[in-house]
């Protein structure tokens, strides 16, 4: 009898990409409600631009975070990295406030 033995790199990417399903399903979730808030509290900053004449650094900052975690779910549910989104890895910001 012949059995066929797949390579232990095969193996690994078929598990990972069948784990991407659970990862996308809980992230999406996660990062739609995020959206949400993101959402609202853009235009409470839009609010505050308008009429104090300044920017509210923790509210864009807080933005940002959802961005970027936006950007890895992509790239991760796209198969362009293997970097997990949150909640599988810790928050980050690509940029700073400026």
């Amino acid at each position: 009898m012949t059995y066929l033995i797949m390579p232990a790199k095969k193996f690994s990417e078929r598990k990972e990409g069948w784990f991407r399903i659970l990862v996308c399903i809980v992230s999406g979730i996660i990062l739609g409600l995020w959206g949400k808030l993101v959402f609202f509290i853009s235009f409470i900053n839009w609010l505050i631009v308008v009429f104090s004449n300044k920017r509210n650094r923790a509210l864009a900052e807080f933005c940002e975070s959802w961005n970027t975690e936006s950007y890895k779910f992509m790239r991760y549910n796209t198969f362009m990295s293997n970097k997990r989104p949150f909640p599988f890895s810790k928050i980050e910001r690509i940029s700073k406030y400026s």
